[in-house]
């Protein structure tokens, strides 16, 4: 019998067409999990025998409880070449070899500054009327001329501020070890915490989940906010506090919120984010393109391919 392989999280079924894994079916049975599986006896149920295992991004965590109970496993490869989600250190205590891909590219900085333009011209709500026979419900605003603040200046948020550059918006941005310096050279302003809540027309998401950052965003944030404003978060639900952000959005403390990331991925049925009309909801869509599955499951088979050789690549 070949030893397994395990593909999880591959929700919409693309993982086997992404990308070519002929060489893989050689020296492996692979097996595809579609639905996300978050308790740990069923986990290790479904992955006991498999030698492989291909995770997506964060998806599925990897503590050392979950990968004390998996001997047979000997590689596992995430998406992305940064995953908070695995204990590398009981990895490597186990044996097991950690691998990545690399990452997406401006995908979500596209779809940070779409989700701007769909709330800024109701969009969805137009969209939801003309299918229904209607016509013009709402009276949008213009992006020229506003201010987007950016939490966190790296690379997606020096992309999106470049777009943002080019819809002539005013670009503001606060991390907490930004110069002015490395501001000015992204053509933004560097300002203080709390004056880009206060001064924003846009606040836009783009630091790591940490320790540091898990509920950046409050509560006090979100009541200093302008009426009339927005708040995007494309990076990682927890940085915004999400009690805060619901009573924010039930009483209007702030005009509406688009989230394509959240506390619990996928969002439960009976969260109450689903029934609010001010906030538009993505299903973490920021990296799904076609191009960035190639990407990712391309080179998957090539960590694969690399470990059965005997010269891991990628290393986590």
């Amino acid at each position: 019998m070949p030893a397994r392989l395990t593909i999880l999280d591959d929700h919409q079924g693309v993982a086997l067409d992404s990308a070519d894994w002929s060489a893989v079916r050689d020296a492996y049975e692979i097996a595809v999990l579609h639905d996300h599986v978050s308790d740990e006896d069923e986990l290790v149920e479904q992955l006991a025998d498999s030698e492989v295992i291909v995770a997506m991004r964060e998806r599925t965590a990897f503590p050392a409880s979950l990968l004390e109970r998996l001997p047979a496993l000997r590689l596992l490869v995430t998406t992305g070449l940064h995953n908070a989600a695995i204990d590398l250190d009981a990895a490597r205590r186990l044996g097991i070899t950690v691998s990545g891909t690399t990452g997406s590219g401006r995908e979500v900085a596209e779809l940070t500054i779409g989700m701007m333009i769909a709330l800024a011209r109701n969009i969805t709500a137009e969209d939801r009327g003309m299918h229904d026979g209607g016509w013009q419900h709402t009276i949008g605003t213009r992006l020229e001329g506003k201010t987007l603040g950016l939490i966190g200046l790296g690379k997606q948020g020096t992309w999106v501020a470049e777009l943002a550059n080019a819809f002539r918006m005013h670009v503001v941005a606060w991390s907490p070890h930004l110069d002015a310096g490395r501001a000015e050279a992204a053509s933004v302003t560097a300002v203080g915490f709390a004056e880009l809540f206060e001064t924003s027309d846009f606040v836009s998401v783009h630091v790591p989940l940490n320790d540091g950052t898990r509920g950046l965003v409050g509560a006090e944030e979100l009541a200093t906010m302008k009426e009339t404003a927005f708040i995007v978060n494309t990076s990682r639900g927890p940085i915004v506090d999400g009690e805060a952000l619901m009573m924010a959005l039930m009483v209007d403390t702030i005009a509406g919120a688009a989230l394509d990331v959240f506390d619990v991925e996928p969002l439960p049925l009976k969260d109450p984010l689903r029934s609010l009309s001010n906030v538009l909801l993505l299903p973490h869509l920021g990296y799904v393109t076609r191009e960035v599955y190639a990407e990712f499951y391309g080179q998957a088979v090539e960590d694969v391919l690399a470990f059965a050789a005997g010269a891991p690549v990628r290393l986590l």
